[in-house]
């Protein structure tokens, strides 16, 4: 049984870790090739994008793709989409891995709003020094925040357009709830703003904001496509596989 898992989360490394192990299954992670130097899953790699819903139905054809995990980011939304169309056009099984959204807590001041454009424009009525975790393509819709001082942390520099007083702090997580909170108070950090990633690695940011009393901006995010069949972790994902197997 040949698996194709979309993604390079923790999630995804996580789940060919699994399969891997079973000598009854072809695992292949597909990475999109964003990140320069990415952590590498076990199993097959190809990095790169297929060329949209028809050729990633090609690829799935031509490698004779048995069922397909869809372990993006929770924002990917183009590849979510393509790998959708993709199953509908091969018939090929598809479940979308989607580990649960945030929850708010007592003391927690979220402001949620549907995009990053919402969130520029919400942010200058709750702060002047911004911390900005949504990646480093999602720093252009802030650019002309010239107003507003910004901390942007993504594990690759952004390209242009960037807010005119921004400093980029290249970090990958995990993350520690004291690193955070040495961070905010470092930068005198008065808004922070997420996408509602889900992740217990970029977690510990919510917990210190809480503590400090911080407002936090958080974009929601996209729903899966309509009729896709999701799991909200690993074990779920691999108990799907299994019940496919018969």
């Amino acid at each position: 049984m040949h698996v194709l898992i979309l993604g390079g989360t923790g999630e995804a490394r996580r789940l060919a870790d699994v399969l891997v192990a079973d000598p009854a299954l072809r695992v292949t992670s597909s990475l999109a090739g964003r990140v320069e130097r990415p952590r590498l899953p076990a199993g097959e790699v190809r990095i790169g994008g297929f060329g949209g819903p028809a050729g990633l139905a090609a690829w799935v054809r031509a490698h004779a793709v048995d069922a397909v995990v869809d372990a993006t980011h929770p924002f990917a939304e183009r590849i979510s989409r393509n790998a959708a169309l993709a199953a509908e056009e091969t018939g090929v099984p598809l479940l979308a891995l989607r580990r649960p959204s945030w929850t708010a807590r007592d003391g927690d001041r979220w402001h949620r709003v549907p995009d990053l454009a919402a969130a520029a424009q919400a942010l200058p009525a709750l702060g002047s020094r911004v911390f900005l975790t949504t990646g480093r393509q999602g720093i252009a819709a802030f650019a002309h925040l010239d107003g507003l001082v910004f901390l942007a942390r993504s594990v690759e520099a952004p390209a242009p357009p960037v807010p005119a007083r921004t400093e980029v702090l290249l970090e990958r997580g995990p993350f520690t709830l004291d690193g955070e909170r040495a961070l905010l108070r470092a930068h005198r950090i008065e808004v922070l703003v997420t996408k509602d990633s889900g992740s217990a690695a970029t977690a510990p940011k919510l917990a210190a904001a809480r503590e400090l009393g911080l407002p936090v901006v958080v974009v929601e995010r996209p729903a899966a496509p309509a009729g896709v069949r999701t799991a909200p972790d690993v074990a779920g994902a691999a108990d799907w596989l299994r019940r496919l197997r018969g």
